[in-house]
C-alpha cells in the first residue's frame, strides 16, 4: 500500500481503557506501529525520546493538560502531527492538526490508526494552473501544511493527464479557466482514466451552480478564487478523513 516501513505512535488518555483500544488496534494495522500508551505525566517522556510521528490526544485529558502536551510536542523537532479523538460535534481544540471521533471498538481504532498511516505517506499532488503566480501560490500554501506532500504542476489539461498517466498521484488542484481543454474536461478526462484521483476545482467564477455541477462529476471540493491557507486546509482535512470541529 505504501513505502512506510514504520510507525511511531504516542496516544494519550485520561483512562487506560481508552489507551488499550488504539493498542489493538495499532496491532492490527497494515504496517508495523511503535506503539506508546501514556497518561499526561508519562506524555513528555515518550515525546523526548523523539522520533514520534504521531501523536493522539483523547479530548477526556483536562484542557490545561491538552494545552500542556501540544505545546512540548510542538517543540519536538521535527514535530509529530497531532491529532485530537473526540466526540461528535466538540469543539476546535488550538495547536492540533486534525480531530477524529474517538473510537469505540477495536474495529473504529483500526481505521483510524490506518488513517494515522495515510497521513504520514507522502501524498502526490499535481496542481494544473496555467498561471505561474496561481501555482506557486497554492504550492506555497500546500508546502507549509503539517501533511506531507510532493508537489508537481502543469500549465494545462492535456499535460496534466500526460502527468497523471505516467505518475502515481493522489490529489490535483484543477483550474477552470484554462486553454486547450478547461477544467471540467480534464476532470472528465481524469475520473474516466483514474476514479481513486481526488480532484479539487478551482475558478474564479462566482456560480453555486458551478460548484454543484463540480461535485457532481466526481470533484471532491470546489475552490473559489481568492481563497486563503485555511479554506485549502480545511480541503485537506476532508481529504485525509478528518473532521472540522466546531470553532
Amino acid at each position: 500500500m505504501t513505502d512506510l516501513i514504520s510507525l511511531r505512535m504516542v496516544v494519550i488518555a485520561a483512562g487506560r481503557p481508552e489507551r488499550e483500544l488504539w493498542r489493538q488496534g495499532a496491532g492490527l494495522a497494515s504496517v508495523p506501529i511503535e506503539f506508546f500508551d501514556s497518561n499526561v505525566t508519562g506524555a513528555g517522556d515518550a515525546l523526548s525520546r523523539g522520533g514520534i510521528d504521531i501523536v493522539v490526544v483523547d479530548t477526556g485529558v483536562p484542557d490545561e493538560k491538552k494545552t500542556e502536551v501540544v505545546k512540548f510536542a510542538r517543540s519536538v523537532q521535527p514535530p509529530p502531527f497531532i491529532i485530537m479523538a473526540a466526540p461528535p460535534g466538540a469543539t476546535r481544540f488550538d495547536g492540533s492538526d486534525g480531530t477524529v471521533v474517538r473510537p469505540s471498538t477495536v474495529e473504529d481504532a483500526r481505521k483510524l490508526v490506518e488513517l494515522c498511516i495515510r497521513v504520514k505517506v507522502a501524498t502526490r499532488v499535481l496542481i494544473v494552473d496555467d498561471s505561474g503566480t496561481m501555482r506557486s501560490i497554492v504550492r506555497k500554501i500546500l508546502s507549509a501544511s503539517h501533511f506531507a506532500m510532493e508537489i508537481f504542476e502543469a500549465e494545462e489539461g492535456i499535460a496534466a493527464l500526460e502527468q497523471l498517466r505516467t505518475g502515481n498521484f493522489d490529489l490535483v488542484f484543477l483550474d477552470y479557466n484554462m486553454p486547450g481543454l478547461n477544467g471540467f474536461e480534464t476532470l472528465s478526462e481524469i475520473k474516466r482514466e483514474n476514479t481513486k484521483v481526488a480532484v479539487v476545482m478551482m475558478t474564479s467564477t462566482v456560480s453555486n451552480v458551478m460548484g454543484d455541477r463540480a461535485h457532481a462529476a466526481g470533484a471532491l471540493a470546489f475552490l473559489k478564487k481568492p481563497f486563503y491557507p485555511a479554506d485549502i486546509d480545511a480541503v485537506l482535512q476532508r481529504y485525509y478523513g478528518l473532521y472540522a470541529p466546531i470553532k
